[in-house]
C-alpha cells in the first residue's frame, strides 16, 4: 500500500462485502490520525472524534464544512453538532465496519479543522 498522505487519497466507491481494515492496517494508519478515537457503536467499530468551539455559530461553519467533504468523497458521516462543540464519527455502511476510506475521510476531516476559514 502507498505511504501517500491520507489527505492526498480519495475515497474510492465501497460496496457490500468489501473487505475491512485489517488489525494490521489500523496499526499502519491509526497514528496518521492520533486524535481519533477507535470506537463501538451497536457493534460497529467506527473512528470517532470530537472538536470544541467557542460558540454555536463555528461548530455549525465546521459541520457544513465537513459536510461539503463528505459530498465530494461520496462518503458520509455521522456528525452531532452541539453548543461549543461537533463530533464526527466515520465508519463504512455497507460494511458494517471500517474501510480504509474511514481513514481518509478522518484526515481530510481533521486537515480541515487546522486550514484557515475562507
Amino acid at each position: 500500500m502507498s505511504k501517500k498522505d491520507l489527505t492526498e487519497q480519495k475515497c474510492t466507491a465501497c460496496r457490500v462485502g468489501a473487505p475491512r481494515v485489517t488489525d494490521a492496517e489500523i496499526q499502519e494508519l491509526k497514528p496518521q490520525i492520533p486524535d481519533w478515537e477507535l470506537a463501538d457503536e451497536d457493534s460497529i467499530p467506527r473512528l470517532q472524534r470530537q472538536y470544541q468551539f467557542t460558540n454555536f455559530a463555528e461548530a455549525l461553519a465546521f459541520t457544513n464544512r465537513v459536510g461539503e467533504l463528505a459530498e465530494e468523497e461520496g462518503h458520509h458521516p455521522a456528525i452531532l453538532t452541539e453548543w461549543g462543540r461537533v463530533t464526527v464519527s466515520w465508519w463504512t455502511h455497507k460494511i458494517r465496519g471500517l474501510h480504509r476510506n474511514d481513514f481518509i475521510a478522518a484526515a481530510k476531516t481533521d486537515a480541515l479543522w487546522t486550514a484557515p476559514q475562507q
